[in-house]
């Protein structure tokens, strides 16, 4: 028997007081040869967090491709710029959190603040500014994203 997406959504986090947060532990794979996680594996994991952030806020992504689909063909997400500060590692077997918070709502971008925390204490903070594109340019974000994010 497949389980519902409801009875699957605990995997994706949870959203706290405005905060997306992503339990993960990290696993052999994520590790480099010293047991320490692999510094591009923190671009996964925030990705992860994202991912999760939107679809706890109502966005199913298959489902917004469909309705912007007439308005905006083509429409993407990309990584408009990404800044990171690596304070501490991360260890094979330990369980980490992944925390994105929205930031800045302009009209074709988003800026999401996001920390990987052992413990409330921080290993990675980013500023990641996700663009919103159509035909190769930019667009203003759909409404509804706009809304959830806090956005006008």
């Amino acid at each position: 028997m497949r389980a519902s997406e409801d009875e699957w959504l605990y995997l994706s986090g949870s959203i706290v007081e405005g905060s997306h947060r992503l339990p993960i532990r990290i696993y052999y794979e994520d590790t480099d040869f010293s047991g320490v996680v692999y510094h591009a594996n923190y671009l996964r994991f925030m990705e992860r967090g994202r991912s999760d952030f939107i679809r706890l806020l109502g966005i199913k992504q298959g489902e917004l491709f469909a309705e912007t689909a007439i308005d905006a063909p083509g429409f993407l997400f990309v990584v408009r710029s990404m800044k990171l500060e690596f304070f501490k590692p991360a260890r094979i077997d330990e369980v980490i959190e992944v925390v994105t918070r929205p930031g800045e709502v302009a009209g074709a971008s988003i800026l999401l603040k996001q920390s990987v925390l052992r413990g409330g204490e921080t290993l990675v903070d980013a500023d990641v500014r996700i663009a919103f594109l159509a035909g190769g340019k930019p667009q203003r974000i759909p409404p509804a994203l706009r809304k959830a994010l806090g956005g006008d």
